[in-house]
């Protein structure tokens, strides 16, 4: 999973590409919790870019989006969001994969 950099980096992905930005921080128990799983979703759903987004670096993004719990993601493409999986609370692989086959 490659991270986010730039905000310019973020318009271009959300516009561009079918992307699931996962929210994240190095601090939060929950997003370390989902860290072991997350390679063999990103294989299950290989027609998106998963990228993971600092929420420390990029905390004005969050408030842009209205995310104010992590771990959360958020899909966009064509630059239209096409779902949200936003809480505070801890995500298990099969809830991830269930959100991941809405979109």
């Amino acid at each position: 999973m490659q991270n986010l950099t730039t905000m310019e980096q973020f318009e271009q992905l959300k516009n561009e590409e079918k992307v699931v930005f996962k929210f994240t921080a190095d601090w939060c128990p929950d997003c370390r919790f989902i860290d072991p799983f997350m390679g063999e979703v990103e294989e299950k759903f290989s027609d998106f870019t998963f990228v993971s987004v600092d929420r420390d670096q990029f905390i004005d993004l969050c408030g842009q989006l209205d995310i104010y719990g992590i771990p959360s993601f958020i899909a966009f493409e064509n630059g239209i969001e096409t779902g949200r999986f936003v809480s505070k609370d801890r995500k298990t692989k099969e809830e991830i994969e269930s959100f991941l086959q809405t979109i």
